[in-house]
């Protein structure tokens, strides 16, 4: 079939957006004509500043509450009709899914299998139990041929290094999570004693530290800065609320020794950029996140038998979340 103007649709933050990127780049390299747009919420939309792979994005608050989130998803589908898709491909596995897809006129619809499958042209199995960019390109494997490859991005020659920022041999540290995740307590961030046992610890084997974050990082970011031992060593960097984009945070991570970061956004765009990266994990599963990969060093609480449990047993953390006690000389450690 020719595919000349062609829906996705990916509900989620931006590191939702980058798992899904092999699904977009998979279809666009069999069908390099195609016009992909993309349909997301507001709060991803600068995944296009990651890709050339898709030509315009469609913001829905999906996350709207009470009766603006189903005017939104009216509003929605009036707006795929106007645009004339000839394919949509669609994650989540909500049964509504399907229902919106139809409703859409959309001729070819294609989605996971659920109750309201039947609505759907070509329905695909939904396989949870792998790394999420590979359960994402699921859904193009009935329409091309080209094998699944993980997420990566290509930095622009544009974009240059800050001279702020040392030219290598440093290592960067990206302690939050967005305050989204934190409103609904999904806490995924070991705590202010961690970072700065942490952060001590490298600055006392005389490694250079670069701080990232932006502002959904300022709580636990400014009582960082608050011990003085460490904002005032001649190789910590603050580098928080500084990148000017997240191109500009990829470069600075490419260019690192290592990366430390929990499962947040940050964490997807390291692995984009192959950095070597100890990605530190509470209750969620880090097999589902992240490609089994060596230069990915998984740091977790190896004593705490009831993780993960984040999403397919509990949609938020339990009272005491002592899966996210976990000793900083794990990284240290294996730091020389």
């Amino acid at each position: 079939m020719k595919y000349n103007n062609v829906l996705f649709i990916n509900y989620g933050g931006i590191g939702d957006e980058i798992l899904f990127l092999p699904t977009i780049v998979s279809f666009t390299k069999e069908y390099p004509n195609a016009k992909i747009t993309l349909a997301l919420e507001p709060r991803s939309k600068s995944i296009q500043n990651l890709t050339d792979d898709i030509d315009e994005v469609l913001e829905v608050d999906i996350k709207a509450k009470g009766l603006i989130k189903y005017l939104n998803i009216i509003k929605f589908i009036f707006k795929t009709r106007f645009k004339k898709f000839d394919c949509v491909i669609s994650s989540g596995k909500n049964p509504l899914v399907a229902i919106i897809l139809f409703l859409t006129g959309i001729k070819e619809r294609i989605g996971y299998c659920s109750k309201t499958d039947f609505l759907l042209t070509k329905k695909v199995p939904l396989n949870e139990n792998q790394y999420a960019a590979k359960m994402y390109h699921d859904l193009v494997k009935q329409i091309v041929n080209n094998k699944y490859e993980d997420p990566f991005i290509t930095i622009p020659e544009n974009i240059k290094p800050n001279p702020d920022i040392p030219n290598d041999d440093y290592i960067v540290i990206h302690p939050g999570v967005s305050k989204m995740s934190i409103s609904k307590n999904i806490i995924k961030c070991p705590d202010l004693l961690f970072w700065e046992g942490l952060i001590q610890g490298l600055l006392n084997k005389n490694k250079k530290i670069v701080l990232l974050g932006t502002k959904d990082d300022k709580d636990l970011i400014e009582k960082i800065l608050l011990n003085k031992t460490i904002c005032n060593h001649k190789n910590f960097i603050n580098f928080y609320n500084k990148t000017k984009n997240i191109m500009e945070m990829a470069l600075i991570m490419k260019n690192s020794s290592f990366v430390i970061c929990v499962d947040s956004a940050p964490l997807h765009v390291a692995v984009c950029t192959k950095a070597n990266i100890f990605a530190i994990f509470g209750p969620t599963n880090e097999q589902k996140l992240t490609p089994n990969k060596p230069e990915i060093n998984i740091i977790k609480n190896n004593s705490i038998d009831c993780r993960p449990c984040l999403w397919h047993k509990r949609m938020n953390n339990c009272k005491n979340s002592e899966c996210l006690n976990i000793d900083y000389n794990l990284i240290l450690n294996k730091i020389n």
